[in-house]
């Protein structure tokens, strides 16, 4: 059965974008089809961890939400790109990135009049149904608006993604409970950006009791991820990295029940 996992961080600039784009790229490796939509409208950016640019698509998420293609001429096939070649006749694994438009012009009218988020909704059920995922990953505007409340609603999987910093553990506590009151069927959270030094057992166990959720990992700050500065997708430049085997055993817990 298809699951959807959203991606979520209160603020922006805790890795969001780039640990959703390693956990997708580890679950298609893992044998699956997968999708990565990018609902960030405005301030696209996952696009850029796999090489897009304006050039390699023709159509975007913003052109679906104006009814101007449907949902799944949107899609971009970028499992060469991304986990190598693979058998062109066999049906798995794929991954597929649904872009938001970086053009200016667009951006500006998403601020100015806004869309149907119900279309939004249908569009996320019609690429699980037409692209046969067995994967979405929804990667989220930061904060909490309309679009990432739906996107929250329709998950089966949240994954909030917080960095040792107490804004961020205000925000996110916002989150959690409007999580709980939509009944997201599961959620957990991923500590990102832990300095060297600082004690995580004690860390791991201070967020989980201040959430009453679980901690799945405890990310390090990585000076690899900081080089690669969103150029590339980081469990392929670095294989054998500690943060690579980190996020495989995330990837693990994903897609471990599923198909």
């Amino acid at each position: 059965m298809a699951k959807i996992i959203s991606t979520h961080s209160f603020r922006g600039g805790t890795g969001k974008s780039n640990t959703t784009a390693n956990l997708a790229v580890l679950a298609a490796r893992a044998g699956h089809r997968v999708g990565i939509i990018d609902t960030d409208i405005q301030s696209p950016g996952i696009h850029v961890l796999f090489r897009l640019g304006p050039g390699d698509f023709r159509y975007s998420l913003n052109d679906y939400l104006w009814g101007k293609c449907r949902i799944e001429e949107a899609a971009c096939d970028v499992t060469t790109r991304s986990i190598g070649q693979v058998d062109e006749d066999a049906d798995r694994p794929r991954l597929f990135v649904i872009p938001s438009s970086l053009k200016t012009g667009e951006i500006a009218r998403i601020l100015r009049e806004g869309y149907d988020v119900g279309r939004l909704n249908d569009g996320l059920q019609d690429l699980l149904k037409r692209l046969r995922l067995d994967y979405l990953f929804i990667d989220t505007h930061p904060g909490v608006n309309e679009e990432t409340l739906l996107s929250i609603a329709v998950s089966d999987l949240l994954i909030l993604i917080v960095r040792p910093d107490q804004q961020d553990f205000q925000g996110t506590a916002v989150t959690v409970e409007l999580a709980r009151k939509l009944d997201v069927p599961e959620m957990f959270l991923l500590i990102n950006k832990v300095p060297t030094g600082m004690d995580v057992v004690a860390l791991g166990e201070q967020v989980q009791s201040m959430y009453q959720a679980e901690v799945a990992a405890i990310l390090p700050l990585c000076n690899e991820m900081v080089r690669t500065a969103s150029s590339d997708i980081f469990c392929n430049r670095y294989p054998d990295h500690p943060l690579t085997n980190e996020l495989a055993a995330v990837t693990a817990r994903i897609v471990g029940a599923n198909p």
